[in-house]
């Protein structure tokens, strides 16, 4: 998980990215699929994309609704 430290700035951090998935979320729900396509520009890769989902899924931010296959803000 790449956090902010001595090496990795914020802005290089996962952390920076937080509030443009939440933004996109509070908007409407989005399947996993879609919300990659727009944080694409955004992300280095994948493998980064599922690390912010991860913890934002941990941090009780976000939700995934299994019946309509979607991610889902929690405010």
């Amino acid at each position: 998980m790449l956090l902010p430290n001595k090496i990795f700035t914020y802005n290089e951090s996962i952390l920076s990215k937080f509030p443009f998935v939440l933004k996109e979320l509070s908007i409407s729900p989005q399947s996993v699929i879609t919300l990659y396509m727009k944080m694409r520009p955004l992300i280095s890769d994948v493998g980064e994309y599922i690390e912010i989902l991860d913890s934002l899924y941990a941090l009780q931010k976000i939700e995934y609704d299994e019946d309509r296959e979607v991610l889902i803000y929690v405010s």
